[in-house]
């Protein structure tokens, strides 16, 4: 039998018994931490054998949560690696460190129509991920849908406006947005006195999510990699389909009935599409394989849960090629259209949602270590020694915190009537302490990714200092400073940069075709081994049953059969005779001579 103790801050839960393999996995127990959407804590101790359904059910049960297929668990391996707990396999197994264990409860496929959540728990609950989206900068937007959702979120936390409780400064107390300036803080006061007057918390809740949810980035989490010309890319998955982002920009959806297929092969991706009869192939380079899987695992899981109408229809997927196997893996979840169906029969009395703000201070912390950037697209940036040598001191802990931060450059950017939350980072809300990172060239981390968004009049551009040509082009009003010399001499350092680039392109080309053709020869290889493998396995065998006399139950069995007689007969015994002819002449011919 097996015995977990949970606990949520101060309450306790009652004694779960599971049946485990053995008794002596009883004694090996593992602490496990899960933070909630609202930031609480449960604890519990798994055990070496407890599956991570065990941990999905247990803190939905602690929710009384019946829509669970939208949420899951995730956790941060240590090389900084987010992975989704596998509900079907051992918890020990999957996590790389260890104990304790850290994770995090969150939502894994967004509500494609949130009008058809039947229960207010589980509206709540997506409301608390789009407002950890919005402060980290996941979800884009233009100034006045940020202000509308800024004044969603200070309704649903205070309701109406009174003049008696809250001053003039009452919204400087919510760090709703990344980068949050007096003038977005305004207009969120004015839609909050004007326009959500009278909302209860669930109806401004769910006002929120009808607004995000008509954004193209509500339910994308991004995935850094590089294309095929070298350019910094975001990848992601929404209800819709498979989507692109260059910069802030949006520049592929692909609908999920035209992706055919999904692989990767190391640390490189592949979506095979069909369009109007037309096969192209997308490719992608992701900074390790752990990650290129990580990417492909949840794109097979994205378009299992929002392609198909049954989940029997979802079939188990293999990232092979012709001649080497690959990972295999199928989705064995509900499909959405399978939860929705699941929620229109939900017949009980709603839960009671608790309510509870994430706290101030942590926003507040976070908030001076930001990222500003404007709606050029990102330039990766070289750490300084210091930032580096800070980093070992103090380590890259626990849970793998990344907050990307630099200082600002001033440039002449032109003013901008937007404000919106400038990056994205993918593992605040797994950390148990926030440490910095600054996203480089050098060590490219796919945890620690950013999207650049825009922003408010006032913020100026961050430069990367290792690209001249990008720098010259953003500030072209300074060259009026240099004389003519200088001026040729930077023109001809630009001409340069441009061979190089050319330069190191053909060669980029020419070793992955170069990779390619390895790929290939060693697939080619293995497949003649196995041939040759299994011919020195089965050849003797078929000897010994055609030509022994070995009465042995199941060899006698095959010889019994009509399949093997005809072989024996049509087949082998003129084959035998032949050859035996053969044989025979080239004898009496060498005994002549």
């Amino acid at each position: 039998m097996f015995g977990c103790q949970c606990t949520h801050h101060t309450g306790s839960m009652k004694m779960i018994r599971l049946r485990t393999p053995s008794m002596r996995s009883l004694n090996l127990e593992m602490r496990c931490t899960v933070r909630l959407l609202d930031d609480s804590e449960i604890c519990c101790n798994i055990q070496k054998e407890t599956k991570g359904q065990f941990l999905i059910d247990h803190i939905c049960n602690h929710y009384s949560l019946l829509e669970k297929d939208y949420f899951g668990i995730r956790f941060v391996d240590p090389e900084k690696q987010r992975h989704w707990l596998d509900p079907n396999k051992p918890i020990s197994k999957q996590m790389k460190s260890h104990p304790p264990y850290t994770m995090c409860f969150r939502v894994k496929f967004y509500p494609h129509e949130p009008l058809k959540i039947k229960e207010e728990l589980t509206r709540y609950l997506l409301y608390l991920q789009i407002k950890r989206d919005i402060f980290h900068g996941r979800l884009l937007c233009s100034f006045a849908d940020a202000a509308y959702l800024g004044a969603c979120i200070v309704q649903a936390e205070i309701g109406d406006y009174d003049p008696d409780e809250h001053p003039d400064n009452y919204i400087c107390d919510f760090k709703i947005f990344p980068k949050q300036s007096q003038k977005l803080e305004r207009k969120i006061v004015e839609v909050h006195k004007s326009e959500l007057r009278g909302q209860s918390p669930a109806v401004a809740e769910f006002n929120l999510l009808l607004k995000a949810h008509s954004l193209e980035t509500y339910g994308v989490d991004p995935h850094p990699c590089k294309d095929s010309t070298g350019t910094t890319t975001f990848l992601g998955y929404t209800a819709a389909g498979f989507v692109v982002f260059q910069g802030n920009k949006r520049i592929h959806l692909i609908r999920w009935p035209d992706i055919c297929k999904m692989r990767f092969d190391g640390k490189t991706f592949h979506v095979v599409v069909m369009q109007k009869e037309k096969k192209t192939v997308l490719t992608y380079h992701t900074s390790t394989p752990a990650a290129c899987k990580h990417l492909w695992k949840c794109g097979v899981e994205n378009q299992a849960f929002y392609k198909y109408a049954k989940s029997s229809q979802v079939k188990t997927v293999t990232s092979s090629n012709i001649f080497f196997k690959g990972s295999r893996y199928r989705y064995c979840g509900k499909v959405a259209k399978e939860v929705v169906e699941a929620s229109s029969k939900i017949q009980r009395d709603p839960p009671e949602v608790h309510r509870s703000l994430i706290p101030h201070s942590r926003s507040s912390y976070s908030l001076n270590r930001q990222l500003i950037i404007n709606m050029e697209p990102l330039q990766p940036l070289i750490p300084s020694p210091s930032e580096e040598e800070e980093e070992e001191e103090e380590g890259i802990l626990l849970s793998q915190q990344n907050d990307a931060h630099s200082s600002p450059v001033p440039g002449n950017s032109p003013t901008r009537d937007i404000e919106v939350m400038p990056d994205l980072r993918h593992n605040e809300e797994d950390s148990i302490k926030e440490e910095p990172l600054t996203i480089s060239e050098q060590v490219y981390n796919p945890s620690a990714s950013l999207l650049p968004t825009p922003v408010d009049e006032g913020v100026e551009m961050l430069f990367n200092s290792s690209l001249r040509a990008e720098a010259e082009r953003d500030n072209a009003d300074s060259f009026e400073e240099f004389d003519a010399d200088e001026h040729a001499f930077l023109i001809a350092e630009e001409e340069e940069m441009k061979e190089a680039r050319k330069a190191l392109s053909v060669s980029y080309n020419f070793l992955m075709g170069n990779m390619q053709l390895n790929a290939f020869l060693k697939s080619f290889s293995r497949l003649v081994l196995v041939a040759l493998g299994l011919l020195l396995v089965l050849l003797p065998l078929l000897l010994v049953l055609l030509e022994s006399d070995i009465d042995i139950s199941f060899l006698h069995d095959i010889r019994q059969t009509p399949e093997f007689e005809q072989f024996h007969n049509e087949y082998y015994c003129p084959l035998r005779k032949w050859l035996a002819c053969k044989i025979s002449a080239a004898l009496n011919v060498a005994n002549s001579s």
